[in-house]
């Protein structure tokens, strides 16, 4: 199986989370997602009242620069970890 096909794989996995997955946890998750399939952020940042989507750009943000690659192989690790945190 190919990079993309396993990221595929673990985004589906990703949406069966728990309920109790901190905002922070779904943060890096969407940041490194936006990475992988879109790249460096390509929008300008949502207004101060605008909060969710506004922490959700920061998130991106602050991965801009990494690999579309290395974006993928982060997120199918953080997949695992939460899956393994929820498990125990």
């Amino acid at each position: 199986m190919g990079l993309k096909e396993e990221f595929e794989e673990y985004a589906e996995k990703a949406k069966q989370l728990p309920e109790n997955t901190s905002n922070d946890d779904k943060l890096i998750l969407y940041g490194l997602f936006k990475q992988a399939t879109v790249g460096n952020v390509n929008t300008s940042r949502p207004g101060m009242f605008n909060m969710r989507d506004r922490a959700k750009w920061d998130a991106w943000k602050a991965i801009e620069g990494k690999t579309q690659e290395e974006a993928m192989n982060d997120y199918i690790t953080k997949v695992k970890q939460l899956q393994e945190a929820a498990s125990s």
